[in-house]
């Protein structure tokens, strides 16, 4: 079964804006209601193993998430790795010139555990049209004037 979730939207901002914005996971909650908080764990400049510890709107404690960059390539590409109770997601986001602005892809690798396997279909349904959701809300987001 296919366990990927896919994806691309453009954003009518320069990539370089677009790249740091995503990069720092604290932004996050600013374009994605699912995303109660987010706060950066690790001393040091944004990069590879720069952690990030999340809280999502899920019912329960299923909705704390810890994420890692294990790949950082500015400004074309993020690599992360996150970690649900019940997931486990790695891929990697990639940003590119296009036009005016910049296309943001994402391609996540998911793998879910105990219970939720059995939900797999259901919830990479699901998984796609959130994510749709988060980066269509990024790019509403960063395309607001004084943004």
């Amino acid at each position: 079964m296919n366990r990927t979730i896919t994806g691309e939207v453009d954003v009518r901002r320069p990539v370089e804006v677009v790249f740091a914005y995503v990069a720092d996971q604290r932004n996050e909650p600013r374009y994605n209601p699912q995303m109660l908080w987010a706060e950066k764990v690790t001393p040091g400049p944004i990069g590879v193993g720069t952690r990030f510890h999340q809280q999502m709107r899920m019912p329960g404690r299923g909705g704390r998430m810890g994420s890692q960059l294990i790949g950082f390539d500015p400004p074309a590409s993020l690599a992360l790795r996150s970690h649900l109770t019940w997931m486990d997601t790695v891929g990697t986001l990639t940003f590119a010139a296009a036009g005016d602005g910049t296309r943001l892809s994402w391609d996540w690798q998911v793998r879910f555990r105990g219970p939720a396997r059995l939900l797999t279909p259901l919830l990479l349904a699901v998984g796609r049209r959130q994510e749709r959701t988060t980066w269509e809300g990024l790019r509403r987001h960063l395309e607001e004037p004084g943004t």
